[in-house]
């Protein structure tokens, strides 16, 4: 008798790699991990175009690269046990902003091996929300936190 083939929508849902888990975005500040995240927005940056005409070229619109921008990263729905980043706010709540290098870190399926990494230097936190409080946790949920920072790399 033979065999029964798969449906072909089925072997190509059967080849796709599994989504990386929950919490999958850990923030490093200095070296130490300071919370996890589900999700990560507002990484990127942009150049400034400037434009200008020749004397004498009416027709052409010359383009120079102007300052480069970053935008804010935002750091949604996290989970952590330490107190370094709403100690960290609150120095700039104060009126002492203090800039610190920070990573953020894309995590494999199971949570171990960092996929990915992008370095932000220079950074300081914008903005600290806190999410519903949970009495049956013992880590400090955060709904989102924004950061604005002077360079960024791909580690």
């Amino acid at each position: 008798m033979p065999e029964a083939k798969p449906a072909a929508g089925a072997a190509a849902a059967a080849s796709i790699p599994d989504p990386y888990r929950a919490y999958n975005f850990k923030l490093d500040v200095g070296g130490d991990t300071a919370g996890h995240f589900t999700e990560v927005a507002g990484l990127g940056a942009r150049v400034e175009s400037i434009a200008y005409r020749q004397g004498g070229e009416h027709q052409v619109v010359h383009r120079l690269p102007g300052r480069v921008e970053y935008s804010d990263v935002v750091l949604r729905y996290g989970l952590t046990a330490s107190r370094t980043l709403w100690q960290w706010f609150q120095t700039g709540l104060r009126g002492a902003v203090e800039r610190k290098n920070v990573s953020v870190s894309l995590l494999d399926t199971e949570g171990k091996v960092e996929v990915m990494r992008w370095n932000l230097q220079g950074a300081w936190i914008k903005e600290w929300k806190a999410a519903a409080l949970d009495a049956q946790g013992r880590e400090l949920a955060v709904e989102s936190l924004t950061l604005c920072y002077e360079t960024l790399e791909l580690a």
